[in-house]
């Protein structure tokens, strides 16, 4: 018996494929935003946010490292820094409005899509291996 079946049920060979509506699309298509530049995990981000305090709007600079890019419909990419001595994980959704500009400030080489293992990593050990990257705004 293939391992996850439950007995008495027969085995699902095809996959299952979420598909969208091509209204959600076509509106999701509208929101995506093109100014900003590409970038890929283990890169290093200043993201300039726009805080609303009262009435008053300004913009708040949160500098990390993108620990990883969730793509499909409405992407996402999560920025880690260290304040203080803790950890800071900011999600950011790619076609937010709050997002003022990206920065990409260094490139670095990282051989996993996903960096949860520098949650667990402090000081110098948390350091990635710097590379120049050709960076291209979309």
């Amino acid at each position: 018996m293939h391992q996850g079946c439950l007995p008495g049920h027969p085995r699902r060979e095809e996959e299952i494929v979420m598909s969208s509506s091509p209204i959600i699309t076509r509106m999701l298509a509208k929101v995506q935003r093109t100014d900003l530049p590409s970038f890929a995990v283990g890169d290093t981000l200043k993201v300039h946010v726009k805080i609303k305090e009262g009435d008053k709007e300004r913009i708040q600079i949160f500098e990390g490292i993108v620990l990883k890019k969730a793509n499909g419909q409405q992407p996402s990419f999560t920025v880690r820094k260290m304040s203080f001595g803790q950890g800071v994980e900011r999600i950011f959704p790619l076609g937010s409005r709050i997002i003022e500009k990206l920065e990409v400030v260094r490139s670095a080489k990282v051989r996993r899509a996903k960096l949860y293992y520098l949650r667990a990593l402090r000081g110098k050990a948390a350091r990635l291996k710097e590379v120049d990257r050709v960076i291209k705004v979309k």
